[in-house]
């Protein structure tokens, strides 16, 4: 008698096949194929072809003949060797704002890391390989931990090599939103320094000490969107390198008005009494608010834009700052 497993909202997105060779994996693939042509695999009732995405809550027919093909599955561990748990897939699932064969885009939630390493135990690139266990999971570029917002990963070495190309070489870019704890003057302009060991320099001069370490030539355009008296600068930051911190750097350090919520350059600097109530989070105010790019095997351009997250949400709503047009 034939069974009927319910997609999971983990497992949404995912294509037919990849989902059925998950749960039966020592099945050869020529096997999938004539039962599918057979109409004895079906979702919701229906034929269906190997490419059906399928969604949360689809119900999948699985032939008797299948069930020899099945063997219990290792849990995804990170490299700490604690197990991702269900409630932690779930989080990241749904942050994903687009999907694909090729790609997946994710809203990335603060405090989350980008890549695993020792003491990480939740990662995007570990998670993200158990959440698509069939792909090839590989990152294109970075967010910092505490920076919430857009990140594309590629699914598969084409994906990969050719949006790692488009990032280099700025044919595909962000935009960041950010609130900064003091006013900028000027409406906008172009920050077009070197930076090294979280500091600025006018040009590439050697460093003392540190090996021979020279800064990196970091440029980023910004346009004020709205001052909140001497207090607040709601700012939207356009990075044209992508150096390590280099926006949280420029806003302190340019700028002279570190990102609220930067704990490691914005130490020294108080935030107005007045507004310290309405801004109390440990949570770093900078956004990954749209990114721009050419899809890896399409070519089209995309460009998406991200919701911001709730604890940004409240305090725009307050102080009455608006979204870029």
């Amino acid at each position: 008698m034939a069974d009927v497993i319910t997609v999971s909202l983990v497992e949404d997105g995912t294509r037919l096949m990849r989902w059925f060779m998950r749960k039966f994996p020592s099945m050869p693939n020529r096997e999938f194929f004539k039962l599918c042509r057979g109409g004895q695999i079906r979702v919701n009732s229906a034929r269906v072809d190997s490419n059906r995405i399928l969604r949360a809550g689809d119900a999948v027919r699985i032939p008797p003949t299948v069930a020899g093909y099945a063997k219990r599955e290792n849990r995804k561990k990170t490299e700490t060797g604690a197990a991702f748990s269900m409630s932690d897939l779930e989080v990241l699932r749904k942050s994903i704002i687009y999907n694909d064969a090729d790609i997946v885009v994710f809203n990335k939630p603060a405090g989350l890391a980008v890549q695993g390493g020792t003491g990480i135990r939740k990662s995007v690139d570990k998670m993200a390989a158990a959440m698509f266990p069939y792909d090839k999971i590989s990152l294109v570029h970075r967010l910092d931990r505490d920076t919430s917002g857009l990140l594309v990963v590629a699914k598969n070495q084409m994906a990969a090599q050719k949006l790692s190309a488009a990032f280099q070489s700025k044919t595909a870019y962000k935009e960041y939103l950010a609130l900064l704890n003091g006013s900028v003057s000027s409406a906008e302009g172009v920050i077009d320094n070197y930076i090294a060991r979280g500091q600025v320099f006018p040009d590439a001069t050697r460093i003392d000490g540190g090996a021979g370490q020279r800064p990196q030539h970091a440029i980023t355009e910004y346009r004020v969107l709205s001052n909140v008296g001497n207090s607040l600068c709601w700012i939207l930051f356009s990075p044209k390198t992508g150096r390590t911190h280099q926006l949280r750097i420029h806003s302190a350090y340019s700028l002279h008005a570190p990102i609220v919520g930067d704990d490691l350059y914005g130490v020294d600097k108080k935030i107005d009494d007045g507004m310290a109530t309405i801004l109390a989070t440990n949570k770093l105010f900078l956004f990954a608010y749209k990114l721009t790019f050419h899809h890896p095997r399409t070519n089209k351009l995309m460009t998406l834009r991200a919701g911001v997250p709730d604890f940004m949400k409240s305090v725009m709503q307050f102080l009455e700052l608006q979204l870029p047009e």
